[in-house]
């Protein structure tokens, strides 16, 4: 998939898709469904529109890039949003971008769908134009609820990570490089590879994950993972992602691994000792990697 800004586009006839697509959810990729190109901002419009009010993202964008390109789009354009572009109205989005920068021929947007200076246009406006021809996608429900990235982020938030997975369509992911901690997890038998989490995007509630961990070889790993403050023990520091790589030798400080959280398995919680916090995190090695091994 190739990936330019807006002003790097060629001229040519375009199917576009236009939206944010944060976490490229299932409604998101309906939306997506028959068009070769998609238009989405960097930032996150509301980070520039009410910077108090920014929701924590479900994916960089990077994440996001890879997760379009993986359901067959030919090309990402990427507005880079700011204030001026925040103020342009939705009539000079629609002649100068839709039309004069991608000859957009026809145009795909969800119901919600809302642009321009003040998100005065709407579908009513594009459906209006007759330069290209418009479909607006309905809100899609899965068991009764409306798919949307505030939905799952809430999902996400509060650990139900496998119902997140189920509507995202694929597993919700952290990428980081890994960090040194204090290694207690080494004098427990069980050496984690921490990973802080980055401010402005979601992270898991916290308990403890089965998951599956990329390694910079590329080689996919069985994981149980805590996420927390770790109340067994003080310690100065703060929240950490910390997966349990199943059967992995070797050192990974400094690599950038992928974490893929599949369930949760139970929440963070205070042992009455070290021997029966040994215990415990055996019981969540050994569901981890049953569940990894049932997904395949």
């Amino acid at each position: 998939m190739k990936i330019v800004s807006l002003s790097e586009a060629e001229p040519r006839t375009r199917r576009v898709a236009v939206g944010t697509f944060d976490g490229l959810h299932l409604g998101h990729r309906e939306v997506i469904r028959g068009c070769d190109t998609v238009l989405t901002f960097n930032p996150h419009p509301v980070s520039v529109l009410s910077s108090s009010h920014v929701p924590p993202l479900l994916t960089t964008m990077e994440r996001k890039s890879e997760l379009i390109a993986s359901v067959g789009v030919e090309e990402l354009v990427v507005i880079e949003f700011d204030a001026q572009f925040a103020a342009r109205s939705p009539q000079d989005f629609i002649d100068n971008v839709l039309v004069g920068t991608l000859g957009a021929e026809h145009v795909n947007v969800g119901e919600n769908f809302r642009f321009g200076a003040r998100a005065q246009g709407d579908t009513a406006l594009l459906e209006a134009d007759e330069r290209f021809t418009t479909t607006v996608v309905p809100m899609l429900e899965v068991d009764g609820e409306v798919v949307s990235s505030s939905h799952i982020r809430g999902l996400i938030l509060g650990g139900a990570v496998e119902y997140a997975d189920a509507l995202l369509g694929a597993p919700f992911v952290i990428d980081g490089p890994v960090l040194h901690g204090e290694k207690r997890g080494r004098t427990l038998g069980f050496p984690t590879a921490n990973l802080e989490p980055t401010n402005g995007y979601c992270t898991p509630g916290h308990g403890v994950y089965a998951c599956r961990v990329r390694v910079e070889s590329g080689s996919w790993y069985a994981a149980a993972a805590n996420i927390g403050v770790r109340p067994m023990f003080e310690t100065g520091l703060g929240e950490l992602i910390e997966p349990y790589l199943i059967d992995f030798e070797g050192d990974l400080y400094g690599q950038q691994i992928r974490v893929e959280f599949l369930k949760r398995l139970r929440g963070e919680q205070r042992f009455d000792g070290v021997d029966s916090l040994i215990e415990q995190m055996n019981r969540d090695v050994e569901d981890a990697r049953a569940i990894v091994a049932a997904r395949g």
